[in-house]
């Protein structure tokens, strides 16, 4: 069977997410969304235990059931340089113990842990309990496992279980760094909200023998992920090496040169983009035979949004949306499957959006510095200067 999973979110105690993040409000929103199997995230802290038990039905193999949503337990963890790993669990029960085993002094008070433990430490503790582990967001430059290390072999010592791209990578990015040819790559949200434009905006489709913790790891063992599904790398917000105060595009030798600060005096951040360009070993993508494609899209709200002008919580973009939910059902199924010319009919506008992603003519000016990208369906966007040697421009990237 395939199944639509978002593997990485977070709940209600992490720190800048939604008081919203339960699992009465994940449920039915993953539902809407097309989504079959969700991660609960922050699976270490203790109160976000008791409210899963309390709001699912344990369905067995590592699996609770909320309202046709299935979930399985995860958590993130930040260990030493601030890396973040991604685990997924096979209980409820050993949730708990890990959680008690972890070297972390705020377990108890946000749902992402910081531990002073390395990666190889992480790995092997979680992995005497049958957990799958891997690094998350993988290039991101604050947070993930290739800013401190050139190999994920040294981060880890022995081989984890999948990587994680993240919003600003995808698949062609990724498969020019040759240690990564044999490992399964995820696409998940990072969501911080229950709300369809960010709950599954990045997914993986899997095939399964069913929705069970057993047959997810088998699935990444045999590596049968389908698909992933995720937005066009040059919309994340670091993607191009960029200032965090001005968000100024700038060449990544410029930026060696001035010692990562730019002119206005604000911290320059290296990008994904160079950041991989830096560890890669071929030119090219060399994708593997077991490699599924990497498919872009973006929610349906954000399309409406910028169709309409409109903000993605107004209501004139969310009642659009459950007009369209309503008519066609989940979403995931409208951005992929549905036939434009039926779209047309409940919306005239939107099939623009939906054929630019599917016909791959966006127009787009990069992300970077903590500045997400911006798209248009037509040439009259504006780009976003880089600020480089002479022989330097934008189109170089």
């Amino acid at each position: 069977m395939l199944v639509n999973a978002d593997l990485h979110v977070h709940s209600c105690f992490s720190m800048a997410t939604s008081k919203d993040m339960i699992i009465n409000n994940m449920a039915p929103k993953a539902s809407e969304k097309g989504l079959q199997l969700v991660g609960t995230g922050d699976g270490f802290h203790p109160k976000w235990l008791e409210i899963i038990e309390e709001s699912t039905e344990y369905k067995g193999d590592g699996i609770y059931s909320k309202d046709g949503t299935d979930f399985v337990l995860t958590t993130e963890v930040e260990g030493k340089s601030k890396i973040h790993h991604l685990i997924i669990m096979p209980s409820i029960e050993i949730a708990y113990e890990l959680s008690d085993k972890l070297v972390s002094k705020n377990k108890y008070s946000d749902g992402r842990p910081r531990s002073p433990m390395e990666g190889n430490e992480i790995l092997e503790m979680v992995r005497e309990y049958d957990c799958m582990v891997g690094p998350a967001h993988a290039f991101t430059p604050w947070t993930g496992m290739y800013k401190s290390f050139d190999s994920i072999y040294d981060c880890y010592d022995k081989k984890p279980d999948f990587v994680e791209l993240g919003l600003s990578a995808d698949t062609d990015m990724a498969d020019t760094v040759k240690e990564l040819a044999d490992f399964p790559f995820l696409t998940n949200s990072d969501a911080h909200s229950p709300w369809p434009h960010r709950l599954g905006r990045e997914f993986n489709q899997i095939e399964m023998e069913d929705i069970s913790y057993t047959s997810l790891k088998k699935a990444f063992k045999h590596k049968t992920i389908k698909a992933n599904y995720g937005l066009l790398p040059n919309l994340g917000k670091y993607h191009m090496t960029a200032c965090t105060s001005c968000y100024k595009l700038i060449d990544p030798e410029v930026a060696k040169e001035r010692k990562m600060r730019c002119t206005c005096g604000g911290r320059i951040k290296k990008g994904v983009d160079f950041r991989i360009s830096e560890i890669s070993d071929y030119d090219e993508p060399k994708h593997p035979k077991h490699r599924p494609p990497y498919i872009h899209l973006m929610p349906l709200a954000e399309m409406i949004s910028l169709v309409y002008d409109k903000g993605v919580t107004t209501k004139t973009v969310q009642s659009r949306w459950q007009k369209l939910i309503d008519t066609f059902g989940p979403e995931i199924d409208i951005l992929i499957n549905t036939p434009i010319e039926e779209i047309a009919k409940v919306d005239e506008k939107l099939p623009k959006a939906i054929s630019g992603f599917r016909n791959k003519t966006l127009h787009v000016s990069p992300g970077g510095g903590g500045k997400y990208g911006e798209f248009s369906f037509n040439d009259d966007i504006e780009k976003r200067e880089v600020e480089s040697k002479p022989s330097i421009t934008l189109d170089n990237f």
